[in-house]
């Protein structure tokens, strides 16, 4: 069993920062790339951010210079920094690891619960 835990969400100003965590925790043998979605009330979840095992970040339009994900692989935990929030940046964010390889030698995706994320203007 694999767990995916969130948090670091809140309620800020817009202009102001967050940092998201999510640490996996469980049994397994690699966790691999990593994720955050996001899903704002009454829309589809959306990607945010990627990153690799080995550290390269991917960004939706929306977010690039605001956002940067970067992953601790000693801690198996990855991180959101938010700056410089808008009030559209308010949703539930979502931690994803698509293919974490398991201490079965299976290989399954799996999602946290989600951490809320609210900007006020």
């Amino acid at each position: 069993q694999v767990q995916l835990v969130e948090s670091g969400g809140g309620l800020v100003q817009a202009g102001e920062s967050l940092r998201l965590s999510c640490a996996a925790s469980g049994r397994f043998v690699r966790v691999g790339a990593m994720a955050w979605y996001r899903q704002a009330p009454g829309k589809q979840r959306d990607l945010v951010a990627t990153i690799t095992s080995g550290g390269s970040p991917n960004y939706v339009d929306s977010v690039k210079g605001r956002f940067t994900i970067a992953r601790d692989n000693a801690k198996n935990t990855v991180y959101l920094q938010m700056n410089s929030l808008k009030p559209e940046d308010t949703a539930v964010y979502y931690c994803n690891a698509p293919s974490v390889l398991t201490a079965t030698s299976h290989v399954m995706a799996y999602w946290g619960k989600g951490t809320l994320v609210t900007v006020s203007s």
